[in-house]
């Protein structure tokens, strides 16, 4: 299956064309050979690999399922078999291509206007500019509707006031979609990095996703022109659309942060002599490992459905959020029986499952938390809204 070496146990690698094994095998080796071997000093550092971004863009890692100049157009099940790959080697690495692709590149074809996509996708899917996604705000995360930043109209432009909490690339990024409160309702604009008032703060501190930059982002009365605000985007409905792009990302994601740690986990067990034999053999570890296959290659089967029926037109909202819920839960479960599996090794930075863990751990509380998109299937399969 792809992003998982070894864990295809109900052979879903049969179920791939030549394409999306194609892109699988590079992805992987990208990640195997130039990504995990730096990961552990940005990992103690707390910064992200930014010499690998034009990389990852000449490999078409960025953005691969965003139609516009200088993207490529690929089908939504590549995408996600990249974002399984990608996270196989750190949720950080896989959350940096998705703010690019979906929370950046998406938007910009979705709603901006013929300039705006000029300007901006080629670059962005080259990995020559980097791109945030400003809409969690200090007060507002759940609740994206009552954001605070507004949008005042000035003339032919517009003021921004605001600010942007726990934002993946701000302090990397060359441009930042924002969204605001306009007159008539949520608007979206790009703010260029260098804009006069507009200022992004790093995120010190945290011992998760630390291979990732995070900051907030602070507009203090911003000017920008018209031509910044992306045309199509109007009302809430257009940033959430871009968060399910980029949460049906994390449902493959997640699947690569299981099966690195099952993987690991397993080749442990078979390594790691107790009582005179591996501990591979005996029946608790080996009932962990089989309960960690059985929730991988569950996840497997549903991420592959999801992308078949995200190329055949199917888009709908409570489809990704019981993928991305219920595959993150799977994923910290994993993570926590292999870091068990490996006892006090797992703990180290040596071994892979505890990173996961941290990772995870914030996984599973942005674009949506567990509990959420938990409320998100409830109205859709009760056709009740039980969020207030």
């Amino acid at each position: 299956m792809a992003g998982a070496r070894g864990v295809d146990f109900y052979r879903f690698d049969g179920l791939l064309d030549d394409e999306e094994r194609g892109v699988r095998a590079v992805a992987r080796r990208f990640v195997e050979q130039r990504f995990l071997p730096v990961l552990r000093n940005h990992q103690r550092a707390g910064t992200f690999p930014l010499e690998l971004i034009p990389e990852m863009g000449e490999l078409g890692l960025l953005g691969p399922a965003v139609r516009g100049p200088g993207c490529a157009g690929l089908s939504y099940t590549v995408y996600g078999i990249i974002c399984e790959e990608l996270e196989r080697g750190d949720s950080g690495l896989r959350s940096f291509a998705s703010v690019q692709g979906s929370l950046v590149m998406w938007p910009i074809a979705a709603y901006g206007s013929p300039a705006q996509k000029e300007r901006w996708l080629p670059d962005l899917a080259a990995g020559r500019k980097v791109g945030c996604f400003g809409l969690t705000e200090p007060d507002h995360g759940s609740d994206p509707g009552s954001m605070s930043t507004t949008a005042v109209q000035d003339g032919d432009g517009w003021i921004l006031s605001g600010a942007k909490l726990w934002i993946t690339n701000a302090t990397v990024a060359d441009v930042a979609v924002v969204w605001a409160r306009g007159p008539a309702g949520v608007l979206g604009f790009l703010v260029e990095k260098g804009t006069p008032g507009f200022a992004a703060n790093p995120i010190h501190g945290k011992w998760s996703l630390r291979a990732s930059d995070t900051g907030e982002l602070v507009l203090d009365q911003v000017r920008v022109p018209e031509s910044s605000r992306l045309p199509g985007a109007r009302g809430l409905k257009a940033p959430l659309s871009c968060l399910n792009e980029a949460r049906y990302g994390i449902a493959w994601g997640a699947v690569g942060a299981a099966a690195d740690c099952y993987e690991t986990a397993l080749r442990y067990a078979g390594q790691r002599q107790q009582f005179g034999k591996p501990i591979a053999s005996f029946q608790l570890v080996q009932h962990k490992l089989v309960t960690m296959l059985t929730e991988i290659t569950k996840a497997q089967g549903l991420v592959l459905q999801l992308g078949r029926l995200k190329d055949s037109g199917i888009n709908e909202v409570p489809l990704v959020s019981l993928a991305k819920r219920g595959n993150v839960a799977m994923a910290l479960e994993c993570a926590r029986l292999a870091r068990d599996i490996l006892g006090a090794a797992g703990v180290t930075d040596e071994f892979s499952p505890g990173r996961h863990l941290a990772n995870l751990e914030s996984v599973s509380t942005y674009e949506g938390t567990h509990d959420i998109h938990a409320l998100i299937v409830g109205q859709e399969i009760t056709g009740i809204a039980a969020f207030r």
